[in-house]
């Protein structure tokens, strides 16, 4: 069974090769975005990160504020 198999597989570089072929025509069809919606999008994507960043800035400074008010009464 396993002699069978081994037989029936092609060379590792024709199926190297033709994946690449593959990948290639498939990238053809790609409807690829213009560079201003990538800017658009990238702008978009960092504004968010930068709120969230602040956010959790904001909650991480006072809840370390909170922590140092309750372990410097105890």
């Amino acid at each position: 069974m396993a002699a069978q198999q081994k037989a029936k597989k092609t060379n590792v570089f024709k199926r190297l090769g033709a994946f690449f072929v593959k990948s290639w025509s498939e990238l053809k069809k790609v409807s690829w975005p213009s560079f201003k919606t990538v800017l658009k999008n990238t702008g978009i994507v960092l504004l968010v990160v930068l709120f969230f960043a602040l956010i959790i800035l904001g909650a991480d400074s006072l809840f370390g504020w909170l922590v140092s008010l309750i372990s410097n009464k105890g």
